[in-house]
């Protein structure tokens, strides 16, 4: 073999082996773009189940939003009914409770106070007449710690009890 015989064959052996080279490089590079392509797919469809879930998410939501609308609606018309009676029995009352709930001048109202509380100092200054005498007493190893006298009370006096009511007999 002549030596243009051997370069020749040399250089077509670098240019088979830089071929190799260069199949492998590219069979690496097409394995890397597959598994991304793997990868990819994968992630595409976890997408699309997320978003399924939301799409049925939001039909729920949807769907309780409609229900308290609903509900609400109800409780409105409710409510109103109950307001439409109110005003019914109000303008139906008689005039004397009406006037109980109107507001009284200020004068009335600091008799009215000061009668209470004359009627509680009456009441502290002589608590025997809060005290039946009727009621039977117990032994006082059983009686109990608290004082009891409060549930014992005679019936209060007319004028206490006028007084407490704002005058009215």
């Amino acid at each position: 073999m002549s030596i243009v015989g051997m370069a020749l064959n040399l250089l077509l052996a670098g240019m088979l082996a830089a071929a190799l080279a260069m199949g492998w490089r590219l069979n690496q590079r097409l394995k890397a773009l597959r598994d991304s392509h793997d990868g990819f797919a994968i992630a595409v469809r976890e997408l699309n189940t997320a978003a399924e879930r939301a799409e049925q998410g939001l039909a729920d939501l949807r769907a309780a939003t409609d229900e308290a609308t609903d509900q609400l609606a109800d409780r409105i018309d409710k409510g109103r009914a109950l307001a439409a009676k109110l005003e019914r029995l109000i303008d139906q009352a008689p005039e004397a409770a009406r006037k109980v709930t109107e507001p009284q001048d200020e004068r009335a109202q600091e008799r009215r106070l000061g009668a209470l509380l004359a009627a509680a100092r009456e009441a502290r200054a002589r608590p025997e007449r809060l005290v039946r005498r009727d009621a039977p007493v117990a032994p006082a190893r059983l009686r109990p710690s608290f004082d009891d006298d409060l549930f014992d009370e005679a019936p209060p006096e007319r004028a206490a009890l006028s007084a407490i009511r704002g005058g009215r007999s």
